[in-house]
């Protein structure tokens, strides 16, 4: 006799539909399980479809919801949120409580609160499996690996002392100091991420560290040394999200340039040393101006929502802050990688802006989970005990 599974009851908080709409259909699985939205849920979509960095994320969750509404439940109320922002998770468990359809239901939510909450209305809560790749993948692969059967592409082992670089054909011992753009790197760990970026092979490099060990600074001395010394691409881009903790974006004055300015100051003052160390001038319009602007030319500093839509060809794209970018946006920044493309992505996952991701549930992390293994992608985690200076140093050590 064929002993019947029973059903599961899932219901999904709005954080779940906007990390990954394919969510619905994965938990659903076929006809197996039941999934219940939350009328507050549908609300939530409603205010954030006016957010243009989700726009279209809620428009793929609202695409979904009605190609399978036949097939979800809502979950209705007549006692709506007043004062909506600040409650709407307590009357999503409102919802869920005095909901006769629902036996024993199980909130899928990557709200860490709202898991607590739940449990002590004694509703059980679970976070989406596959919104935590791995824990913290990106700072537990540091680039290096202790045993011979661990060995991926492009990662490093010690050797005497001494980093040996295994590339998917051959190993080389790196006993000498890589340069760029009159940058000597400060550490072995910044030396071998220069390696990872100079090697012609390596097409997407991503580098994990705390803050203030130089992912930026090395990146664009190296993009300065590839297109302007090297002649190996003919523009620089830099990617950046734009995670507003203050005045929204579109309510600054200007033009896309002038809105970025607050959010890209250190890009410019980089770029200022940089050109003092050594002459930059095609990525400058006049480069003897007090001020001088970029040349879009040769250098442009795109916020993430522009990026959708190019073809990038020709170029070395520099992604910082990969941390605060979700796995779809990610996949659709590199889908629009073409031909002749070299890709840094930069990031910190202890510092994760996006109210939407966390430490483990990041771009940053996607990327080493999915990426680790290729013959064209190199991961290094920056190490050492000096960072950019000593007021940095006793925020790394006290662990502030």
């Amino acid at each position: 006799m064929t002993q019947r599974i029973q059903k599961k009851n899932y219901v999904l908080d709005t954080n779940v539909l906007i990390e990954n709409p394919q969510s619905i259909l994965t938990l659903q699985n076929g006809a197996e399980n039941n999934i219940y939205i939350p009328y507050h849920v549908l609300m939530e979509l409603e205010g954030l479809k006016k957010t243009p960095k989700l726009r279209h994320i809620v428009a793929n969750v609202v695409n979904l919801l009605l190609e399978h509404k036949d097939t979800i439940q809502f979950l209705r109320t007549d006692n709506v949120a007043s004062h909506f922002a600040d409650i709407v998770d307590n009357y999503i468990l409102d919802e869920i409580t005095s909901s006769d359809e629902i036996e024993d239901p199980i909130l899928v939510t990557n709200d860490r609160i709202l898991q607590l909450q739940a449990s002590l209305r004694d509703i059980k809560s679970e976070e989406l499996r596959d919104s935590r790749p791995f824990e913290s993948e990106s700072q537990l692969f540091t680039g290096f690996v202790e045993k011979e059967d661990e060995r991926v592409p492009n990662c490093f082992s010690w050797l005497e002392g001494k980093p040996v670089f295994h590339g998917p054909e051959t190993d080389k011992v790196i006993g000498y100091q890589n340069e760029v753009w009159n940058v000597k790197p400060r550490t072995v760990y910044q030396n071998l991420a220069l390696e990872l970026i100079l090697t012609e092979h390596i097409d997407l490099v991503s580098i994990q560290s705390d803050a203030g060990f130089g992912k930026t600074f090395l990146a664009l001395a190296s993009a300065l040394y590839l297109m302007l010394e090297k002649k190996q691409f003919d523009k620089i881009y830099v990617v950046k999200p734009t995670i507003e903790i203050g005045a929204k974006l579109g309510f600054l004055p200007g033009d896309v340039t002038e809105k970025l300015e607050p959010y890209v100051k250190y890009i410019y003052s980089l770029l200022g040393k940089l050109h003092t160390v050594r002459k930059a001038n095609k990525v400058f319009i006049n480069p003897n101006d007090d001020v001088p602007k970029l040349n879009p030319k040769k250098f442009e500093i795109l916020p993430l929502t522009f990026v959708r839509g190019m073809n990038i060809e020709n170029a070395i794209v520099i992604v910082d802050e990969t941390q605060n970018l979700s796995r779809s946006e990610v996949r659709a920044l590199l889908t629009r990688m073409g031909e002749g493309v070299k890709c840094l992505c930069l990031g910190d996952t202890s510092q994760v802006d996006n109210v939407y991701l966390n430490a483990q549930n990041n771009g940053l992390n996607w990327i080493v989970r999915k990426f680790k293994g290729f013959n064209n992608y190199g991961h290094i985690v920056l190490k050492g005990d000096k960072s950019r200076g000593p007021i940095t140093d006793m925020v790394l050590k006290s662990k502030l």
